[in-house]
């Protein structure tokens, strides 16, 4: 384990320590941080997704902001928009909440398409357009986005198009009761403590840290046949009949060529955070979940039979075979 490395051990303790109950959502967090990419998180409220990027955002030399969406939600509430100066009959651009490092769209499904359209440019392009002029946003630029499960009405659903862009789709589940003890003790500390006294500028992470992180991340070996095991996996969301004739009718529509793309950078990043420099099937594996759980748009057979896209991904990995 390098120096870089040993940073992002230190970071996952302390986000650990400070987001209990959700180790995979702080793993995955990292890796998106890691693969450049963008989170969106499911599950139902209180799971501690808005405390897992806070924390981070405390952690990372940089700055967080948090959008709720609803909507009433412009497309300038989230980019900025050109401000009239009278003393000088002038236009200026004030910045949107989008111009952070770090972005929380909380309940992203409550926003109309217009507004998940802004969303999509910057997420997609990392700029913003307004009018003519063309902005660049920050490096590094991570949008986690949450939905809630729950509640469905006054939502407008997020097409597959803007799906795709996401790194990962993770899923969020309630915590032991073990570990719920034990936040509910962190909870009486904390408000004991009064979260004025936290303190300020205590970053782990430097941005020029995160970078050579992320080309050490690219440079890791990952075998031929392991990244053809990992172009087979994905390619057998399109062409399933190989492994069953059943898994035919379960799908509609496969995963793009953004799903590999993802699959590698993701797998490179986990082998990384765990000291490795080289790519495990057990990776791609891990990962191939959240990689494809939106991406896969199943038939309407499928789930009137109760079948999702994680019991297919377990069936392919079940099916193709591992080099």
């Amino acid at each position: 384990m390098n120096e870089i490395q040993a940073v992002f051990a230190d970071l996952s303790k302390a986000l650990s320590s400070q987001v209990l109950g959700q180790p995979q959502l702080i793993e995955r967090l990292l890796i998106a941080l890691l693969a450049d990419g963008h989170l969106l998180v499911e599950g139902a409220p209180g799971l501690a997704k808005t405390r897992a990027i806070q924390k981070l955002g405390e952690q990372l030399q940089g700055s967080f902001h948090r959008v709720q969406f609803t909507p009433d939600l412009l497309p300038a509430d989230l980019t900025g928009t050109d401000i009239f100066r009278p003393q000088d009959s002038s236009f200026v651009f004030q910045q949107g909440p989008l111009f952070h490092n770090l972005i929380l769209a909380d309940e992203i499904n409550r926003a109309p398409a217009k507004v998940q359209s802004a969303l999509l440019e910057a997420m997609s392009e990392r700029q913003i357009t307004i009018g003519q002029t063309t902005y660049p946003l920050d490096d590094p630029f991570l949008v986690m986005a949450t939905q809630n499960p729950i509640e469905q009405e006054g939502t407008y659903p997020l097409p597959e198009a803007q799906l795709d862009r996401f790194l990962m789709h993770v899923v969020v589940d309630y915590p032991q009761v073990e570990v719920e003890r034990q936040i509910l003790q962190l909870a009486r500390d904390e408000a004991k403590a009064g979260r004025q006294t936290e303190p300020a500028n205590n970053s782990l992470l430097s941005v020029d840290q995160l970078r050579t992180a992320r080309s050490e991340v690219l440079d890791l070996y990952l075998a031929d046949n392991l990244e053809e095991y990992l172009l087979q996996l994905v390619l057998a969301t399109r062409q399933p009949q190989p492994y069953g004739e059943d898994l035919v009718g379960w799908i509609q529509y496969g995963a793009s060529p953004r799903a590999s793309i993802a699959l590698d950078r993701c797998s490179r990043a986990r082998a990384w955070l765990s000291g490795r420099d080289y790519v495990s099937p057990e990776d791609i594996q891990a990962l191939a979940f959240d990689v494809m759980r939106h991406r896969v748009l199943l038939t309407y057979e499928a789930e009137a039979e109760g079948i999702n896209v994680d019991r297919l991904v377990n069936e392919l990995i079940a099916g193709v075979p591992v080099p």
